[in-house]
């Protein structure tokens, strides 16, 4: 069951959440240092950690799923949100070079073909960040927080979910070793939450950040023409183009 888009916005408003905000967007920035002329979108509820991204990305598009809710990014600047089906984006084949999901896979009930539609409009060699609350972590287990909803994972199922749908996994991170509260005097010690524990407690961080390749090869292409063949005809997107 996806959140309300409403429940995610107000979370990423308190103190835990811009410490969440932050020091996941350090690791997906540690991901991709640069994406400057290149096309990118994210789906969920990405607005969080597009900061750095905005500016660089000749195209950048947030998808927000239609049974999550959408809000536009900020009223100061032109919107870049769109509603969706988070199984039929409105994006054509191929348009894409970067894409991040996040506050997504853990609510959708059709986690592969979600996963197969950000293959599909993802360039050949693309790369994907998925971001998910992580199984073993106190985070999935505490309901205070979005990471506390919907399925976690552990890193061998998303592993072999990636594999499964055609995405090799490159590289994968931990964060969020500090317990989910808003005290300002826990909080203030988390970058010496996050060096112990991931040094010594790396299987107990409360999300999995994984970056993936799109993978080509021929034994699967007749498997996703089929899958396609299933979707109902969707109005592409174009992507906006910066000024």
């Amino acid at each position: 069951m996806w959140l309300d888009v409403i429940a995610l916005r107000d979370f990423y408003a308190t103190s835990l959440g811009y410490l969440v905000r932050r020091m996941i967007r350090r690791k997906i920035r540690e991901f991709w240092p640069n994406v400057k002329g290149r096309n990118m979108m994210a789906l969920g509820y990405p607005t969080p950690f597009l900061r750095y991204y905005r500016e660089e990305a000749q195209r950048l598009v947030a998808l927000m799923p239609a049974e999550q809710g959408a809000l536009s990014w900020s009223r100061k600047i032109p919107n870049i949100v769109a509603l969706t089906e988070e199984t039929q984006l409105p994006l054509a084949d191929k348009s894409v070079d970067f894409a991040l999901v996040v506050h997504s896979l853990e609510f959708t009930s059709s986690p592969r073909e979600m996963i197969r539609e950000v293959w599909r409009v993802l360039a050949d060699g693309g790369r994907l960040i998925l971001i998910v609350p992580n199984r073993m972590g106190i985070w999935a287990r505490i309901e205070k927080t979005p990471f506390g909803h919907g399925h976690p994972y552990s890193l061998s199922q998303l592993n072999q979910f990636l594999k499964e749908n055609m995405f090799i996994p490159l590289h994968t991170e931990n964060a969020l070793y500090i317990p989910p509260t808003q005290s300002r005097m826990l909080l203030s010690t988390a970058s010496a939450w996050e060096k112990i524990g991931h040094k010594w407690f790396r299987h107990l961080s409360g999300v999995l950040i994984i970056e993936a390749s799109k993978q080509i090869y021929a034994g699967n292409m007749v498997e996703e023409v089929a899958w396609k063949q299933k979707l109902r005809p969707a109005k592409k997107l174009a992507l906006p183009i910066k000024n």
